[in-house]
């Protein structure tokens, strides 16, 4: 049913629901005083701008309500106003408004209610507006947890490519080091060995193929050292036949970070691949956990460079709206932390003094 009214042109729903309050209007219609038609002119034809100025629209109504006994038009500005606004208490003053207005005897009458009366059309009335209220804060809640259960299930997507990336980097860790300790110390062996007997020989076809030896041994170990670097440094997603993003990327991860950003600073040409990624990553694993433990919070990207090193900082104040626990591995800051002791720098992360949480990285300026 609510998918089916979705797909509604909004003017469609907008005429019928001014031709419904002009209708009840119409039918409660009893004088024809310039002064209660005008009031329900007016009622009718502000709910064309309910969804821009619903206040408004609620103020306009509450004439026609008093004059005109209009109990529709009023209805709808309210469960507009409360599917849009937060205020409670707001919400209360227009509905005490509205039931006064319903409740009170016109002033266009010659006769003066009952206080009894009165008191009983005024629980009708309170009773009556109070049902568009709830209804339009139902349907507001409604929509907060749906954006909240998108906010979770990208979170926790999030959470396993984080998972995947610590697994995958702790068996490429795990590699290297098998190929440090084992491979690289018994080719030393052979190199260190071949040398010694390229001295002592004395036969030069021995020493010759001695020499051979100790130099392939000597080239092994170069190219070793090559790819256990690698494997150590290499990137944390899945694949490496994807590009690694950098610094030219970083004010597109802003913009769609959906968090209210201010970047300040310029690396300019002084830092190398690896470290563009990992201040890269850092941001977006900051930007990351503002969006998931502190939301509505602004957040500040600043980054900086003395000659020497280079660093990111990433500072975010108190969220404005509470958070749902949501399942975490802590995998991102870890694995920030490897990042930059690979690089030979520091990472520090913490709470600051106003509410909010700062994570920052210091590299040294690579030279290659």
């Amino acid at each position: 049913m609510r998918a089916w009214l979705s797909r509604l042109p909004v003017w469609l729903v907008e005429a019928a629901l001014i031709a419904v309050s002009a209708l009840d209007i119409w039918v409660d219609l009893w004088s024809d005083h310039p002064a209660a038609v005008a009031s329900g002119v007016v009622a009718c034809a502000a709910l064309a701008l309910r969804r821009r100025f619903p206040l408004l629209v609620v103020l306009l109504t509450v004439p026609a309500a008093l004059l005109e006994a209009a109990l529709v038009a009023p209805c709808i500005a309210l469960y507009t106003l409360a599917e849009r606004s937060r205020d409670r208490r707001l919400l209360a003053i227009c509905v005490m408004l509205a039931a006064i207005a319903s409740a009170a005897p016109s002033p266009l009458e010659d006769e003066d209610a009952a206080l009894g009366d009165s008191v009983i059309f005024f629980v009708y009335a309170l009773a009556t507006v109070v049902l568009p209220v709830l209804l339009g804060q139902l349907v507001q809640t409604r929509r907060e947890l749906s954006g909240r259960l998108d906010e979770i299930e990208e979170v926790k997507e999030h959470e396993r490519v984080l998972h995947a990336q610590a697994i995958l980097a702790q068996e490429r860790a795990q590699l290297a080091r098998e190929m440090h300790d084992v491979v690289s110390h018994q080719v030393s062996l052979i190199a260190v060995q071949a040398g010694a007997m390229q001295v002592s020989a004395g036969d030069p076809d021995t020493r010759e193929a001695a020499r051979t030896i100790r130099s392939l041994s000597v080239g092994t170990l170069d190219e070793l050292r090559t790819m256990v670097t690698l494997l150590r440094a290499s990137g944390d997603d899945i694949t490496q036949l994807t590009p690694q993003p950098t610094l030219a990327d970083l004010c597109t991860l802003i913009a769609n970070s959906g968090i209210d950003v201010h970047l300040t600073g310029d690396l300019g040409s002084v830092v190398g691949t690896p470290r563009q990624r990992a201040i890269y990553r850092t941001v977006q694993e900051a930007l990351t956990n503002v969006r998931k433990h502190a939301p509505g919070a602004t957040a500040t990207v600043e980054l900086r460079h003395d000659g020497k090193h280079v660093g990111v900082t990433v500072t975010n104040g108190p969220p404005t709206r509470p958070s749902l626990p949501l399942p975490g591995a802590h995998q991102g800051l870890i694995g920030l932390q490897e990042r930059a002791d690979l690089l030979g720098g520091t990472l520090e992360s913490g709470p600051t003094g106003e509410g909010g949480f700062r994570v920052r990285m210091r590299l040294p300026i690579d030279v290659d």
